[in-house]
């Protein structure tokens, strides 16, 4: 896959303002100050499109980017949907705020209709977390199609990168009999950039042909 273009297209504070469903949508989140800003830029390679901050808790509503993007060179050109979604667990804000945008985030995940694919990312730098292992284990009640995305990888040794990914490989096996397919990333070293767009190619062509 080659994306064309990407562009902005709206801040939604539900999912029911949300653009119309007309086109496959892929949605990224993880817990704040994951690098998702960094590697959606990555991903798209256009930097600035998604706004990177150090401040936790900076993306607060849906955010939605229209992609143009190709199969291969001069072929036909695709549209799809990228969707920047506030991240989860620790932000400096009031818990009646936070709670908000649980269900802002709930509602979005569980109803959005066009929803193809959510990639949840998981600093690589760190053991395995509590906050991100129950929001996947609420993935998998919900019956949600996922994807297990590992940031930083560059900021870490590669011993530690690959020990924190199958610990939490493991914990995931003790309770799921077929486990998420996972990918190892750098915004930095665009490393994982050609796996996760060949899952989004292959996602839209089995659309195209159903």
């Amino acid at each position: 896959m080659q994306i064309k273009n990407a562009s902005y297209i709206i801040s939604s504070p539900s999912y029911d303002k949300c653009p119309k469903a007309d086109k496959p949508e892929y949605a990224f989140i993880g817990r704040s100050n994951v690098g998702k800003s960094s590697l959606i830029n990555m991903l798209c390679n256009r930097q600035g499109l998604a706004k990177t901050s150090s401040t936790p808790g900076k993306t607060q509503m849906i955010n939605h980017f229209l992609i143009e993007s190709t199969r291969k060179e001069k072929a036909k050109k695709e549209y799809w949907n990228l969707v920047d979604l506030p991240g989860y667990g620790y932000a400096k804000v009031a818990q009646k705020e936070r709670k908000t945008w649980g269900k802002m985030i709930e509602d979005y995940i569980r109803k959005r209709e066009n929803l193809v694919n959510l990639f949840v990312l998981i600093d690589s730098r760190h053991k395995p977390q509590s906050i991100d292992l129950d929001f996947v284990q609420s993935l998998g009640d919900w019956e949600i199609p996922f994807t297990l995305i590992f940031t930083k990888s560059d900021k870490e040794k590669p011993g530690v990168v690959k020990r924190n990914v199958e610990t939490f490989t493991e914990l995931l096996r003790a309770h799921w009999q077929f486990l998420p397919q996972i990918i190892v990333t750098s915004a930095t070293k665009k490393l994982g950039r050609d796996e996760m767009l060949e899952l989004i190619q292959e996602c839209n062509l089995r659309i195209s042909e159903a």
